[in-house]
């Protein structure tokens, strides 16, 4: 199995890579294996049913949504999102879907988007059932898809609740585990970024990777420019939380004293807040690895960017590589969903790659970037995800601002030392999923625990 860098920095679409984005793409694989098969013609109506942390705070995220735009053959990709809300309107109110961009059926969003509550499939909390049937009812095709984590979405066939899209691809530098990664770097002498390059090569040419990290890049700073543009005060939802981000920009550019010694930490959260917030009101983001962390490698980018002479582009493709490095050790050996392990497999995860990619372009060895990336999630384990009224709004924005400037940290605390540290990014990952196997369910996604119902009395 081998996982790409472009694997755990997709373009997607709020307000979460596991409830948004995964259901959307299980229904358009849904759909064009109808079309492959040639049975889009014979289908008369489909129905979906959510369930688990799907079921249990989909309306929040936009889950039913995603299914019906994801079953008329647009992907989150791709999606408009200015005009998103109104086809799904309109599939509702006409009473017609349109298949695959090309076959019309019969669709009621009450009886054909079913989802439950209180029930979750074996194999994964986030699962799905999507069936099509024939005008005298008879079933055509089921299918199961589970949305793991980051947007990855596997079938009912899959092996294992973190198994991912098996790719047979060879790559030059095969690693599983955090020790095989340094002994890779120190045998060949080579940066994470460089084996990371290696194994990309498998894929496409340097000058095709480039341009498509480059492309995440560009999707990230539009992101965060229009988080902070945004007019509507407040974000969507019954809570009524207001945007920061417009505001805290305003004070920032028109703040008098440019020698405040933590005025950087600012902007650092500002950049957090701007990406988080775009994500909450559905707006387009870069999975990094999850929507619900995807504002902290953007967040630490730009303090990149914006406070470090002589940052350049090509800093920033070794960025991306060293993160996403470190990403694909969390993915393979535990987990990014926040429905198996709580929100220290998103937050955490992300701090991790964030911790580990400025510690590389800033000069770091092998070991220090391990160390980093340790630190990363050392000092987000056992954090729960526990989202207001369903919603990745409170706490989740303010906690990918936080952890923004916890991988700095991390970053720099690594840089002091020479690479040796007690604890090792191996170690504080298998923690971290044991952790998460440990954790009661209310106390991930379900939004039945912890902030949940405390501010929201239940």
């Amino acid at each position: 199995m081998a996982l790409s860098a472009l694997d755990m920095f997709s373009i997607g679409i709020g307000p979460s890579s596991s409830h948004t984005v995964g259901p959307m793409r299980a229904a358009v694989l849904f759909a064009e294996g109808l079309a492959v098969d040639d049975l889009l013609d014979h289908v008369h109506r489909v129905q979906v049913e959510l369930f688990g942390s799907l079921g249990a705070t989909g309306h929040g995220h936009g889950s039913d949504k995603a299914v019906i735009l994801g079953l008329r053959g647009t992907g989150p990709e791709t999606l408009a999102t200015d005009t998103a809300d109104q086809r799904v309107v309109e599939a509702s109110e006409t009473g017609r879907l349109v298949l695959a961009g090309g076959h019309a059926v019969a669709f009621s969003r009450a009886d054909d988007v079913i989802m439950h509550r209180r029930r979750s499939l074996p194999a994964h909390p986030n699962g799905m059932m999507f069936r099509a049937f024939s005008g005298d009812g008879d079933p055509l095709r089921e299918s199961t898809y589970y949305s793991v984590g980051g947007g990855f979405v596997v079938d009912e066939h899959a092996v294992g609740v973190d198994k991912i899209v098996e790719d047979a691809t060879p790559v030059r530098y095969p690693f599983n585990s955090g020790v095989e990664l340094l002994e890779i770097c120190h045998r060949e002498g080579l940066r994470i970024s460089d084996v990371m390059l290696a194994n990309e090569l498998s894929w496409r040419t340097e000058e095709q990777l480039r341009t498509e990290l480059l492309h995440i890049w560009a999707v990230m700073k539009e992101c965060v420019h229009n988080g902070c543009t945004r007019t509507d005060p407040v974000l969507p939802g019954g809570l009524r939380v207001p945007r920061r981000a417009p505001r805290l920009l305003r004070s920032l550019e028109s703040a008098g004293d440019q020698t405040d010694p933590i005025r950087a930490m600012d902007w650092v959260n500002l950049f957090a807040l701007a990406v988080n917030e775009e994500n909450a009101s559905g707006g387009r983001v870069v999975t990094a690895p999850t929507n619900g962390a995807a504002g902290i490698v953007p967040a630490v980018l730009h303090y990149y960017d914006m406070f470090v002479p002589g940052a350049n582009e090509d800093g920033v493709v070794r960025f991306l590589l060293t993160a996403a490095a470190i990403g694909i050790l969390f993915k393979e050996n535990a987990s990014i969903s926040g429905a198996e392990v709580g929100c220290q497999g998103e937050v955490g995860s992300a701090c991790a790659m964030a911790a580990g990619g400025l510690c590389e372009i800033f000069g770091g060895s092998p070991a220090q970037v391990e160390n980093a990336a340790e630190i990363g999630i050392e000092h987000n384990l056992g954090l729960t995800c526990d989202p207001v009224g369903g919603l990745v709004q409170i706490p989740c924005i303010e906690r990918n601002a936080i952890a923004s400037n916890k991988a700095i940290n991390a970053a720099r605390i690594a840089l002091y030392g020479d690479g040796s540290h007690k604890v090792s990014l191996d170690k504080a990952i298998k923690t971290m999923r044991e952790t998460g196997a440990d954790m009661k369910i209310k106390y991930k996604e379900t939004s039945r625990g912890g902030l949940a119902v405390n501010v929201i009395e239940c």
